[in-house]
Protein backbone atom coordinates (compact mmCIF):
# COMPACT_ATOMS: atom_id res chain seq x y z
CA UNK A 1 0.00 0.00 0.00
CA UNK A 2 1.50 3.32 -1.07
CA UNK A 3 1.74 6.18 1.37
CA UNK A 4 -0.09 9.46 0.82
CA UNK A 5 2.55 11.33 2.79
CA UNK A 6 2.76 14.84 1.54
CA UNK A 7 0.21 16.18 4.01
CA UNK A 8 1.69 14.60 7.16
CA UNK A 9 5.22 15.30 5.93
CA UNK A 10 4.54 18.97 5.31
CA UNK A 11 2.76 19.23 8.66
CA UNK A 12 5.63 17.68 10.59
CA UNK A 13 8.28 19.78 8.84
CA UNK A 14 6.23 22.93 9.50
CA UNK A 15 5.82 22.14 13.19
CA UNK A 16 9.49 21.25 13.64
CA UNK A 17 11.11 24.08 11.68
CA UNK A 18 8.53 26.87 11.95
CA UNK A 19 6.38 26.35 15.02
CA UNK A 20 9.16 25.18 17.34
CA UNK A 21 12.15 27.41 17.99
CA UNK A 22 15.74 26.11 17.90
CA UNK A 23 16.13 25.97 21.71
CA UNK A 24 13.05 23.71 21.85
CA UNK A 25 14.69 21.19 19.56
CA UNK A 26 17.16 20.04 22.18
CA UNK A 27 15.79 20.91 25.60
CA UNK A 28 13.41 18.88 27.66
CA UNK A 29 10.05 20.65 27.45
CA UNK A 30 6.88 18.83 28.45
CA UNK A 31 4.74 21.14 26.31
CA UNK A 32 6.78 20.26 23.21
CA UNK A 33 6.76 16.58 24.12
CA UNK A 34 2.98 16.67 24.55
CA UNK A 35 2.49 18.48 21.24
CA UNK A 36 4.61 15.97 19.32
CA UNK A 37 3.07 13.01 21.13
CA UNK A 38 -0.47 14.20 20.38
CA UNK A 39 0.13 15.19 16.74
CA UNK A 40 2.64 12.60 15.55
CA UNK A 41 2.98 9.59 17.88
CA UNK A 42 -0.07 7.84 16.33
CA UNK A 43 1.46 8.35 12.88
CA UNK A 44 4.79 7.05 14.14
CA UNK A 45 3.10 3.91 15.44
CA UNK A 46 1.28 3.35 12.12
CA UNK A 47 4.34 3.82 9.93
CA UNK A 48 7.16 2.37 12.05
CA UNK A 49 7.09 -1.09 10.45
CA UNK A 50 7.30 0.11 6.86
CA UNK A 51 10.58 -0.32 5.00
CA UNK A 52 12.89 2.66 4.48
CA UNK A 53 12.38 2.59 0.70
CA UNK A 54 8.75 3.68 1.14
CA UNK A 55 9.96 6.97 2.59
CA UNK A 56 12.53 7.57 -0.14
CA UNK A 57 10.14 8.32 -2.99
CA UNK A 58 10.58 12.08 -2.61
CA UNK A 59 12.77 14.41 -0.57
CA UNK A 60 9.96 16.01 1.46
CA UNK A 61 8.67 12.67 2.69
CA UNK A 62 12.19 11.46 3.45
CA UNK A 63 13.09 14.55 5.50
CA UNK A 64 9.86 14.32 7.49
CA UNK A 65 10.26 10.58 8.03
CA UNK A 66 13.70 11.14 9.52
CA UNK A 67 12.18 13.53 12.07
CA UNK A 68 9.27 11.15 12.63
CA UNK A 69 11.50 8.17 13.39
CA UNK A 70 14.37 9.96 15.15
CA UNK A 71 13.11 13.05 16.98
CA UNK A 72 9.41 12.35 17.59
CA UNK A 73 10.08 9.14 19.59
CA UNK A 74 12.73 10.87 21.71
CA UNK A 75 10.20 13.53 22.67
CA UNK A 76 7.13 11.31 22.82
CA UNK A 77 8.55 8.34 24.71
CA UNK A 78 11.32 9.73 26.94
CA UNK A 79 12.80 7.22 29.38
CA UNK A 80 11.27 4.33 27.45
CA UNK A 81 12.69 1.77 25.01
CA UNK A 82 10.27 3.21 22.45
CA UNK A 83 12.43 6.36 22.34
CA UNK A 84 15.08 4.37 20.41
CA UNK A 85 12.97 1.70 18.69
CA UNK A 86 12.91 3.35 15.27
CA UNK A 87 16.57 4.46 15.22
CA UNK A 88 17.57 1.85 12.60
CA UNK A 89 14.76 2.97 10.30
CA UNK A 90 15.71 6.64 10.68
CA UNK A 91 19.36 5.84 9.93
CA UNK A 92 18.41 3.80 6.85
CA UNK A 93 16.32 6.69 5.51
CA UNK A 94 19.19 9.09 6.19
CA UNK A 95 21.60 6.90 4.24
CA UNK A 96 19.08 6.81 1.38
CA UNK A 97 18.70 10.60 1.39
CA UNK A 98 22.48 11.00 1.28
CA UNK A 99 22.73 8.49 -1.59
CA UNK A 100 20.16 10.54 -3.54
CA UNK A 101 22.03 13.78 -2.78
CA UNK A 102 18.88 15.29 -1.31
CA UNK A 103 20.88 16.95 1.48
CA UNK A 104 22.74 19.31 -0.87
CA UNK A 105 20.25 22.17 -0.97
CA UNK A 106 19.31 22.13 2.69
CA UNK A 107 20.33 24.77 5.19
CA UNK A 108 22.60 23.85 8.07
CA UNK A 109 19.78 23.32 10.61
CA UNK A 110 17.77 21.11 8.28
CA UNK A 111 20.86 19.12 7.30
CA UNK A 112 21.71 18.69 10.98
CA UNK A 113 18.41 16.90 11.63
CA UNK A 114 18.90 14.81 8.53
CA UNK A 115 22.26 13.63 9.98
CA UNK A 116 21.22 13.07 13.61
CA UNK A 117 20.09 9.47 13.07
CA UNK A 118 23.69 8.63 12.16
CA UNK A 119 24.88 10.20 15.41
CA UNK A 120 22.18 8.34 17.35
CA UNK A 121 23.02 4.99 15.76
CA UNK A 122 24.87 2.29 17.68
CA UNK A 123 26.47 1.05 14.44
CA UNK A 124 30.10 2.11 14.06
CA UNK A 125 29.75 2.57 10.27
CA UNK A 126 26.96 5.11 10.88
CA UNK A 127 29.14 6.84 13.46
CA UNK A 128 32.01 7.18 10.97
CA UNK A 129 29.64 8.59 8.37
CA UNK A 130 28.25 10.95 11.02
CA UNK A 131 31.74 12.30 11.72
CA UNK A 132 32.41 12.96 8.03
CA UNK A 133 29.04 14.55 7.37
CA UNK A 134 29.00 16.75 10.46
CA UNK A 135 32.52 17.95 9.62
CA UNK A 136 31.31 18.87 6.12
CA UNK A 137 28.25 20.62 7.60
CA UNK A 138 30.55 23.27 9.06
CA UNK A 139 29.16 23.35 12.60
CA UNK A 140 32.03 22.93 15.06
CA UNK A 141 29.68 22.36 18.01
CA UNK A 142 27.76 19.54 16.33
CA UNK A 143 30.98 18.09 14.95
CA UNK A 144 32.33 17.88 18.51
CA UNK A 145 29.11 16.31 19.69
CA UNK A 146 29.32 13.76 16.85
CA UNK A 147 32.86 12.98 18.00
CA UNK A 148 31.75 12.28 21.55
CA UNK A 149 29.03 9.93 20.29
CA UNK A 150 31.52 8.17 18.03
CA UNK A 151 33.95 7.64 20.92
CA UNK A 152 31.27 5.93 23.02
CA UNK A 153 30.35 3.54 20.21
CA UNK A 154 34.01 2.92 19.32
CA UNK A 155 34.76 2.15 22.97
CA UNK A 156 31.65 0.22 24.05
CA UNK A 157 29.74 -0.71 20.89
CA UNK A 158 26.64 0.95 22.36
CA UNK A 159 25.53 4.03 24.25
CA UNK A 160 25.90 3.19 27.95
CA UNK A 161 23.39 5.85 29.02
CA UNK A 162 20.65 3.83 27.28
CA UNK A 163 21.44 0.62 29.14
CA UNK A 164 18.98 0.99 32.04
CA UNK A 165 16.09 1.99 29.76
CA UNK A 166 16.84 -0.84 27.34
CA UNK A 167 17.30 -3.45 30.07
CA UNK A 168 21.01 -3.88 29.38
CA UNK A 169 23.53 -4.52 32.12
CA UNK A 170 26.23 -1.83 32.39
CA UNK A 171 29.87 -2.62 32.88
CA UNK A 172 31.85 -0.64 35.49
CA UNK A 173 33.60 1.23 32.65
CA UNK A 174 30.22 2.17 31.13
CA UNK A 175 28.98 3.37 34.51
CA UNK A 176 32.07 5.58 34.83
CA UNK A 177 31.52 6.99 31.33
CA UNK A 178 27.92 7.91 32.15
CA UNK A 179 28.98 9.43 35.48
CA UNK A 180 31.56 11.50 33.57
CA UNK A 181 28.75 13.08 31.55
CA UNK A 182 28.50 10.90 28.48
CA UNK A 183 24.71 10.76 28.60
CA UNK A 184 22.65 12.63 26.06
Amino acid sequence: MALAPRRWAADLLHVWFHQLRPPQWFMRDEAVDALLRRRFAPLLTRLARRPAREFLRDRLTARAAILLFDQVPRNSFRCSPRAFATDPLAAAITRGVLAHGWDRRLGRAQRQFLLLPLMHSEAIADQRLSLRRFAANGDAGRRGFAGSHYRMIARFGRFPHRNAVLGRRSTPAEERAVAAGHAW
